[in-house]
């Protein structure tokens, strides 16, 4: 039976898809967890998403703003930056080039 690979291609493309994940307005960690879930992403655990994070802030691609909560802990609220704008236009736009190149190599090797 062949490895499932899933966790693999998503390593690769995690920074892209959380920066996506912001594309519509702010939001933090555990909230950005659950989008990417629902999106068939699969779990992203909290030790795989938060040094995304951190290395999106120090990229300039994201920003990050501490809020105390009325209940609860605080959370880090991340927004795009206008640099993480552009390079989700610019990255996204090649990976869709990307996807329709394995699409297209995929369908041929396995008769679609």
């Amino acid at each position: 039976m062949a490895t499932d690979r899933r966790a693999s291609w998503l390593k690769g493309v995690l920074d892209l898809l959380v920066l996506a994940s912001l594309a519509e307005g702010e939001s933090y960690g555990y909230e950005i967890a659950k989008t990417l879930a629902g999106a068939g992403l699969g779990q992203i655990k909290g030790g795989t998403l938060y040094p995304v994070l951190n290395r999106l802030e120090q990229a300039g691609l994201v920003s990050a703003e501490f809020r105390v909560a009325d209940r609860g802990p605080g959370r880090r609220y991340y927004h795009l930056t206008e640099q993480g704008r552009a390079t989700l236009a610019e990255q996204g736009a090649l990976w869709l080039e990307f996807d329709e190149s394995v699409r297209a190599m995929l369908k041929k090797g396995i008769g679609r």
